[in-house]
């Protein structure tokens, strides 16, 4: 048995009415509108609607809070009670405070208490459902089974049925988890005398959401930080739920200050995001809004940053995020690209095309040749972090020297010969032939060994002067050449090779 409101509370009511008493006898009747004590009773009165009914609701002041009830004024001389254990919250704390407001349930009342609930539940009876139901009362059920399309729940010893539609805001994927575990629904469908009874907890659940969405938003505003996850990705960008039923969109463009080819690529459904609100305006739908998102700007742009991260002549190491025709771009940082044009790519081979030295995705080493912060813009080159091979080449060639090199283009006035990497001389076409034996250099072929000479070198123009190297060694590159063509030659190349070999 709970306990009594007598015994256990300040008569508040019985309080404030001696004090109105009191002050009457003790002033008089000093400016007052009341014209006696019945007009102050009657006045005291006022406003106590003696009209209660089961399933009525009741919004009403907590005016005391004992050990295992909470007692509220009704608006009427009797004041209700509700069971504490109803308004704890998950944590087991009391939700509310002596002068908050609370809107409860009538299910009993007698000429002493007023009995409050948050819900219609255990005081059963057929009127008691059709008066939910016609009031939209909800009602407290327990789910008994499981059973085709949904869901047996009992409430007030009566079986009602709830659709598995209608069991929760989301789609119920395993629906044994819901078995055992009691809600309040709200009665949908109430026909012949409660032999048909069908329940929604879904409709109690969106309402409930819709109001708290509604408080949600009003403290949501322009450049808010907020805590969301990912419902689905598109080409786009990505949709984050901020709050169950409220969503925003990010754009692919909002998503990093790296570049983002596919939202996908950086992002997954179920991620747990933060977000800035960049724009809220109305929606297509009638009290529909749309959010606009970004996740960028959570971190703040890195061109704006106080400290300078790079200089000039900084060697740094960054990653490939496209290829243009034009050349390649690297991120060096985070939000922070730079260019290396075609031309800075390489100082050991001609490049035609970006892809010839680097790929998308691939980590390389650049140098910063010019920074302009203004417009945003960072000159790299691949080629000066590698290092100029041209740098003390007079120290590893000199006038005379006879070096190995390979044939890496025939051109009309002559032949370029790689020395190695990067480094290139011309054997023009009038020292071929002025050698000894100009038809042996002539059949060599591009990417062939070739034995020359170092004739001049002028280190400021990158360019070295070829010669031809002696007969013996031209022989032999000769030699080299043809070894591995003999044999398709046939009897006929070997009877032109023995030709040659008797001339010598």
């Amino acid at each position: 048995m709970s306990e009594s409101f007598i015994d256990k509370k300040d008569d508040t009511q019985a309080k404030n009415f001696a004090e109105a008493v009191g002050s009457y006898f003790q002033n008089g009747n000093k400016g007052n509108k009341v014209e006696s004590f019945a007009d102050l009773l009657d006045s005291y009165n006022s406003g106590m609607s003696e009209d209660v009914r089961i399933g009525d609701k009741v919004r009403g002041e907590v005016i005391s809070i004992g050990m295992d009830t909470v007692f509220v004024n009704t608006g009427t001389k009797i004041d209700g009670a509700v069971d504490k254990a109803e308004l704890v919250d998950e944590n087991g704390e009391l939700a509310c405070n002596i002068g908050d407001t609370l809107e409860l349930y009538i299910v009993s009342f007698s000429e002493n208490e007023i009995r409050l609930s948050k819900a219609l539940s255990g005081i059963g009876g057929l009127n008691i459902l059709r008066d939910a139901f016609d009031n939209r009362v909800p009602v407290e059920g327990k789910i008994k089974e499981k059973c085709k399309g949904g869901f047996y729940v009992e409430m007030f010893q009566r079986r009602a049925f709830c659709p598995i539609s209608q069991m929760d805001v989301r789609f119920v994927e395993t629906p044994d988890d819901y078995v055992g575990e009691v809600h309040q629904f709200l009665i949908t469908r109430f026909e012949e005398n409660g032999k048909n009874i069908v329940v929604s907890r879904r409709e109690l659940l969106e309402r409930e959401r819709k109001a708290a969405g509604k408080k949600f938003m009003e403290n949501v505003a322009i450049d808010s930080v907020l805590e969301g996850k990912v419902s689905s990705i598109m080409p786009y960008g990505a949709f984050v739920e901020l709050f169950p039923g409220i969503e925003g969109m990010v754009h692919v463009s909002e998503m990093s200050w790296s570049r983002v080819e596919k939202p996908d690529d950086i992002l997954k459904k179920g991620d747990s995001v933060t977000v800035k609100v960049t724009g809220m305006e109305p929606g297509k739908a009638p009290g529909q809004l749309k959010i606009s998102l970004s996740m960028k700007q959570v971190t703040g742009d890195p061109w704006e940053s106080d400290e300078e991260l790079f200089h000039a002549g900084d060697k740094v190491r960054g990653r490939v995020t496209k290829c243009a025709s034009f050349g390649a771009f690297v991120e060096i940082a985070p939000g922070i690209e730079g260019l290396v044009h075609i031309s800075e790519m390489s100082y050991k081979k001609r490049i035609s095309k970006p892809e010839d030295v680097v790929q998308e995705g691939e980590t390389v080493d650049v140098m910063i040749k010019e920074i302009d912060t203004e417009k945003r813009r960072i000159s790299l080159s691949i080629k000066e972090a590698e290092g100029d091979p041209w740098i003390g080449v007079t120290e590893k060639y000199t006038v005379g020297q006879s070096v190995e090199g390979t044939i890496e283009k025939k051109e009309k006035f002559g032949y370029f010969i790689t020395l190695e990497p990067g480094i290139t001389g011309l054997l023009p076409k009038s020292k071929i032939s002025k050698s000894h034996k100009p038809s042996l250099i002539e059949r060599l072929k591009e990417g062939d060994p070739i034995t020359i000479t170092v004739e001049e070198i002028h280190p400021n123009n990158r360019k070295i002067t070829l010669g031809p190297g002696d007969s013996e060694g031209g022989e032999d590159n000769w030699k080299k050449y043809t070894k591995g063509t003999r044999s398709s030659l046939g009897s006929l190349g070997e009877k032109l090779q023995q030709a040659l070999d008797a001339k010598k």
